[in-house]
Order: C-alpha cells, then structure tokens, then sequence
C-alpha cells in the first residue's frame, strides 16, 4: 500500500509540473496584483492559461509559464484587481434609458424640468398624438427647492398632445400629465392596487403622480421595446459594464424579453460579462407561492444555461421580491417599525411629531413571505428581497430564521437588498443568519435624498442609523455591493468613494459638504471585498470568481491607480484601462498600452 501511495504522489507530482511547464497564454509581471483572497495578499505576477489564473506569485516564479507565444504584459506597477461583480442591477433598463429622452439624474428647479421635456418633445417630431412620452432618470428628491411639488399641472404647462410619463431614477415613482391620467382611465372612483398608491388631492382628484404597483396603470400602456430595442438596449449596457470593469451582475428584475436579448448576445459571442437573472415573484395578480415558481423554473429552463465555464454565460438562479417601497419623501413607502414625523409646527418653527402612518403592509404578509420563501428554497432558487424600511428588514429576517429551521431551508443563499435602515437589534442577525445585505454605497452621502428628503421625517435617533453599511460590517454581516443602476448613474467607482468616505462629490453643494452622519466609512479592503468575493458568493460563482487565485477563471481588471494608496476622495477618479474576462480582453482603453 506505501508502494502505490508513493508511485501516486509521484505520478501527481509530475502531473503538476508538466501543466506547469506549458506556457501561458498571457503573462502579467511588474504589478500590485490585489488577488482579494482569504489574506488580501498583494503579488508582483499572475499568469493564464485557457482563460484560467494558472500562476499568482513573483516575476521570476512566472518566467517559469513563459512560451514563445506566451504575450507579457508589463503594468509597470499598476494594480492588477478581480473584475468587478456588481450584486444588484437592472441592466436591460439602464441600456435602454440610455437611449431615452433622460433629466440625467440632475436636480433641477420646475422651469428646468419643463424645458428638458420640452426640448425632448420638441426633437420628437415623429410622433403621433397618442403616442407616450417617456421620460427617464428624474431624480424626484432632488427637485429645487426642497418640497416643491410637482403634479400632472407640470406637466400639463408642455406644448403636446401626447401623453407623458415621468420615471423616478428611484424606480418607485412616474408623473403623469393629464393627457396621461386620462390615458390610463384612472378616475376618482379607481382604487389604489395592491402594493401601490395612486396620489390624490384633497378633492380626491389624481395629481399624476403613481407610487410603486400603482405605476402599472400607466407602463401597461406603453409600446414594448421590439426585439431591436432589447438588443440595443443590451449592448449599450454591456459597453458601459465593460468599461466600469464589471465582470459579472445581477440583473435583479428581469423578464423573458431581457433573458432573450442577452442569449442572443451570447450566441454571437458578444456576452461580455457572465450574466445572473432574478425573476420576479409577484402574488398580486392571483398567483400562489407555488405557481409563481413554477412560472420561474420554466423561465430558469428556458434560459439558464448551465455551470459556470470560461466563456460568459446566463444562468436563472435567483428570485426578486419586493417588501416594501422606498423610505424618502415624497412617496414613504418604505415600511417602518415607527411612524414617520410630521411636522406639526411651521416652516419658520417646525415640530416634528409622529405621523399617522408607518409606510404600507408589507407587499407580501408574513405567511404568504414564509410559503414563497419554501417553495423557493425547495426549487433551489435564491431568495434576493428588496427592503428599504425597517420593519421590511425584520419581517424579511423573522421569515428566513423559521425557513432556516427547515431542511431544505439550510442550504439557501437569500439577499437583503438596501437596508437603507435598520433596527440596531437587528444588525447581529444577517451573520446568525447568514444573510447577505447587498447595498449601493453610494446612497451613503449627504444628497436631496437622505438630507432634505428623509433627515427631518426619521428624527435625529433615527437618521443617525440611515444607511447603516458600516455598521452591519461591524456586527459581522457579509457585505455585498450593487450599484441598482439606472436608479443612479453606472459609476462604481464613484460609489466605492462614498463606501470608504460617506461624502458627496466636491460640486455637490455647500449643503451636501461633509459625512453622512457620524457613521464611520468602510475599510477599503472591504469595500472591495464587497464587489468582489462577497458578491461572487450572492451568485454561487466564488469558487470561480471574485479573487485572483489559482485555478479560478481570469476575470480581472487593471487600474490606472492604486485603489489603496490614493487619497480616498481620489477613488472616485479611478479609470479601469483593462477588463478581461474568462482570459479574454473585452474593454482596453489607449492608457493601457
């Protein structure tokens, strides 16, 4: 038995050095290699081999995997980083907003919304009458003054015919016009879906404006993207992926028509990035738990295509649920354990006092939240719940510690996406529970959204807790990232800025000047840990992306400054002068050479 143990541990020994004396298809040396393993070791070099990491080490170890067709990259000293996994975004919307009539996420006064449409209709000279308007990225929370409001009167000011619809970057609220209102025959009479409010004046007259399931009234209506639009719309996205350094996402609320154009994409050989896909669960219209799933299992069979491997690919592992809205004004449809304030004194001499409300119900009941959730787990899908409210977030946590009680249960993967607050007693349960919160970081700073939109309606005790990243670190959580792009601008860079610093950009504004509350910033290392392994781990794909080790695929990028040794404000300025994925070179700008 020594005899053959011996001879196997020779035969493997010889094993190891003939793959090691294969060359190279590519050769990084002179470099800060970042590889985010399990001790954030830095390395000089890093090899690949049929778009897997064969090497990570010195330069002289990597000399070792070098052939006569084997291409040497010098950095020069540039750091070397895992590609990119972004943990939460809405892709197929981004690309396509892209392409739209866009307020570009800018703050802006009545008259400069008016006129951006304006301009918008006016280019449009195509369109019919009936034909809708659609007008993307309004950053509802940052109209100017703080309060103003705006309604279908607004919009109604335009010179058209057509109907309009107005989308909150936020993705929770649209304006109608009248013409619009009139369109989506909402009346005095119609009542407010489930999960949704229709705005009302005080005569019980629509304003035009639609919060979250209520939206649906008007979307209906509108044209689908053709099958054109869906593929442009897709490689759009992919472009700006590409160029961010994102290497792999989350599409967090797809739809067949998404899944498609991305297939298509693949089977050109154009899928730059490996692609996840997260398929609605929605009960309101008279599904139950059970059909719901089986909708997304013929979806996921339909789609899915198999395990991980080199090239890019899609696979149907994850489910979105919707919990709540959002917690800013003006819609407070985030649901909260507390009331949200009032101010029941004057503009001069506020006083603010709880309201009459603390947000909607919860979009699913917490029996209907814990029969989805096991028929998901026993479907082996992921559970990844949107939740912006506290109250959303312990109802999440209470359903998944009985589902953990349950066989099938244990093995489960679920997402908490947002957590913009949360209960402090709350905090130790994502690590008892191992749920990860995957959060925007860059909602993190002092903005129209968390300062003059939420400061005043939360109170001092709990504004001091609003988006609460570091703080969920500290209790131990596994911290993933998602940028929810188109919700803000794809700018990851930016958003990992404001994960270390809890700042603003410097041309914010002197109101926007300083941290978001006393709350600390992240570390950077965890910072990128975030969008790295952690976020790998949301989509099962650690094992082969998210660090730079040995044996995993050669996803990366290369930045044309160090992450770790510029001043924190500066991360926000960080270009990405390459994105590999799977071995191959799919973004390379003319800093790189």
């Amino acid at each position: 038995m020594r005899y053959k143990f011996v001879i196997v541990c020779i035969t493997l020994m010889l094993s190891a050095a003939h793959a090691a004396n294969q060359p190279a298809d590519t050769i990084y040396r002179n470099g800060y290699v970042y590889t985010v393993d399990a001790r954030d070791s830095v390395q000089q070099a890093l090899a690949v081999r049929g778009g897997r990491i064969v090497y990570v080490g010195d330069n002289d170890g990597a000399q070792a995997y070098a052939g006569k067709k084997t291409e040497v990259i010098d950095l020069r000293g540039r750091m070397l980083m895992p590609g990119l996994i972004d943990g939460h975004m809405h892709p197929q919307s981004g690309g396509s907003r892209l392409l739209n009539c866009s307020l570009d996420y800018a703050s802006l006064t009545v008259a400069q919304f008016q006129s951006r449409i304006q301009a918008c209709l006016d280019r449009d000279k195509k369109s019919g009458p009936e034909r809708w308007m659609v007008v993307v990225n309004w950053f509802q929370q940052g109209m100017l003054p703080d309060g103003v409001e705006t309604t279908a009167a607004t919009l109604d000011a335009l010179k058209t015919e057509r109907p309009i619809i107005v989308r909150s970057s936020f993705g929770h609220s649209a304006l109608l016009n009248s013409k619009g209102i009139r369109t989506a025959k909402i009346e005095r009479d119609t009542p407010n879906p489930a999960g949704g409010v229709i705005t009302r004046d005080a005569q019980g007259n629509a304003t035009g404006l639609l919060e979250d399931a209520a939206q649906d009234l008007a979307m209906n209506l509108l044209p689908p993207l053709t099958v054109a639009e869906n593929l442009a719309a897709s490689k759009a996205a992919l472009a700006a992926m590409r160029q961010q350094g994102v290497t792999s996402f989350l599409d967090a609320y797809t739809d067949p028509e998404t899944m498609t154009a991305f297939t298509d994409l693949q089977k050109q050989g154009k899928l730059t990035a490996r692609a996840h896909f997260a398929v609605l669960i929605d009960l309101d219209k008279g599904a139950t738990p059970r059909s719901a799933v089986a909708e997304l299992l013929k979806q996921q069979k339909q789609f899915d295509q198999g395990p991980t491997r080199v090239a890019p690919s899609l696979q149907v592992r994850h489910a979105k649920l919707f919990m709540d809205g959002v917690i800013s004004a003006p819609a407070f449809t985030g649901a909260m354990i507390e009331p949200y304030l009032v101010n029941k004194g004057t503009a001069d001499q506020p006083d603010w006092q709880p309201g009459p409300h603390n947000g909607p119900p919860s979009y699913f009941s917490p029996d209907t939240l814990r029969a989805t959730l096991t028929e998901l787990a026993r479907a082996r899908i992921d559970p990844h719940i949107h939740v912006d409210g506290d109250r959303a977030v312990r109802e999440s946590l209470d359903a998944i510690a009985d589902l953990r009680a349950t066989p099938e249960g244990k093995r489960v993967r679920p997402a908490l996406a947002h957590d913009e607050i949360v209960d402090p007693a709350d905090y130790p349960r994502f690590a008892q529970l191992d749920v990860t919160p995957v959060l925007s970081f860059q909602w993190g700073k002092p903005a129209p959204d968390t300062v003059g939109a939420l400061k005043d309606y939360m109170g001092p005790r709990r504004y001091a807790l609003v988006e609460p990243q570091a703080l969920l670190l500290n209790a131990g959580a596994r911290i993933a990232y998602g940028s929810d792009w188109p919700v803000d601008p794809l700018d990851e860079w930016f958003a990992l800025k404001v994960g270390v610093t809890r700042t603003a950009a410097p041309n914010a504004g002197k109101e926007y000047a300083g941290r978001l509350t006393d709350q600390p910033g992240m570390p950077r290392a965890e910072v990128l840990r975030a969008i790295t392994i952690n976020a790998a781990y949301t989509l099962r794909q650690e094992k082969d992306t998210g660090s730079l080790e040995v044996g995993k695929l050669a996803d990366m990028i290369v930045l044309d400054r160090n992450f770790f040794t510029i001043p924190a404000e500066d991360i926000a300025n960080i270009k990405v002068l390459q994105t590999v994925v799977g071995g191959k070179i799919v973004y390379e700008s003319e800093g790189m050479r």
